[in-house]
């Protein structure tokens, strides 16, 4: 159920925007504007016509409402659409208008639609990623050899220095978010096969006509439709909740680091943020707080989206169609747990003298083992790598 004012707690207007309505209406309508291209340079279709199909899809009279209603009616937005769009483009050429959306499924302009969002989305998660990157190795460099509290099981352990904690954060983000790239290149693909995958009505050109469209529309061009195939997705849902979760495992520990009996973290002072309702003392982690949520409703997402997988024959029913407001709401938690995350990071108070303190308060011998050297030894190796 749609709620601005429970979206917003959890996500960010940008990437909310991208799976809004008038993004999902762009993507579905540049499809069409783009098949139709597609079929005239591949001589199936007079210029003319995909010109005039290109021109209805660019200024298109949409009441969005009554699109949905028609949409939820037909059990797919294809159906209104496409009627609403030859309807428009009958009045000054029928001829042009029956050559709308053919040789392609109201599957293929779904799918396809959402791998555009899904790329939009993928580079907002990226750009917040690296934020949280940049923040963490600078505090792994400048707190290296900072001696702190060890805690295993919840209890005081060893030493360990606030660096090698700061670069483990770092190395588990990292790992998320090279797994989430190799799910995105995975899953970024051209869904275009026709009524049953074969491209059938095409005048034997649709592997060409399905070649342009995907250079078209910037996606990659799998060796056949993916109809039935929903690995691609389940892997970017996951990787997506994966991710989420590396950033609430840093969230968990600041929040604890910043709990009044330990006191040696803490988000940084933001005015209107933070603060209590009815206790004027408390400073929460409220970033924290996001991250953390997000970390715990996106595994149950991406459980959909695994669940979905045992897809029926060639085009299935009921699977598919569950997977485009779970994998949009699986970017829009982790965008927005990364964006909070970002900001704690970037801006983390640390208390080096409340963590010497609680460190002495333990009795524990001062030794941080080789704390230092495997931290600058990591550190060292993510530069290699050209992750900085």
């Amino acid at each position: 159920m749609t709620s601005t004012i429970r979206d917003r707690a959890a996500a960010a207007p940008d990437m909310l925007a991208i799976f809004g309505d008038a993004a999902l209406l762009h993507a579905a309508l540049g499809f069409e504007t783009a098949l139709a291209a597609a079929r005239a340079a591949e001589g199936l279709i007079p210029e003319a016509h995909a010109r005039r199909i290109a021109a209805a899809c660019a200024a298109p009279a949409i009441d969005v409402a009554a699109l949905a209603a028609s949409a939820s009616h037909a059990g797919t937005l294809a159906i209104p659409l496409v009627a609403e769009l030859r309807a428009a483009i009958a009045a000054e050429d029928p001829e042009a208008a029956a050559e709308l959306h053919r040789g392609a499924t109201s599957q293929d302009l779904a799918d396809t639609a959402l791998m555009l969002q899904a790329k939009q989305a993928a580079a907002l998660i990226e750009t917040e990623a690296a934020r949280i990157a940049d923040a963490l190795a600078a505090l792994a460099e400048t707190h290296l050899a900072t001696p702190m509290l060890g805690r295993t099981l919840l209890q005081a352990a060893l030493p360990v220095t606030f660096g090698l904690k700061a670069t483990n954060w770092l190395l588990g983000l990292d790992e998320a978010r090279r797994r989430f790239r190799v799910e995105r290149d995975g899953a970024l693909m051209l869904q275009f096969g026709g009524a049953a995958g074969t491209l059938a009505g095409l005048g034997g050109k649709g592997v060409e006509v399905a070649a342009r469209l995907a250079r078209a529309l910037g996606l990659g061009l799998p060796p056949l439709p993916w109809h039935a195939r929903r690995n691609g997705i389940a892997g970017l849902g996951a990787a997506l909740a994966i991710l989420c979760g590396a950033a609430g495992k840093i969230a968990r520990d600041i929040a604890l680091l910043a709990q009044t009996e330990v006191a040696e973290a803490f988000e940084p002072r933001i005015a209107g943020r933070g603060g209590s309702s009815a206790m004027a003392h408390k400073r929460n982690p409220t970033g924290c707080q996001i991250v953390l949520s997000a970390a715990l409703r996106t595994p149950g997402l991406a459980a959909t989206l695994l669940a979905g997988l045992p897809q029926e024959h060639e085009r299935g029913l009921g699977g598919w169609q569950a997977e485009a407001p779970v994998l949009a709401d699986l970017f829009c938690l982790t965008h927005g747990a990364l964006a909070a995350l970002a900001s704690v990071a970037a801006g983390l108070e640390l208390d080096i003298e409340r963590m010497q303190a609680n460190l002495d308060r333990t009795g524990i011998a001062a030794d941080p083992g080789e704390a230092v050297r495997l931290a600058r030894q990591a550190l060292d190796q993510y530069r290699r790598a050209g992750r900085l």
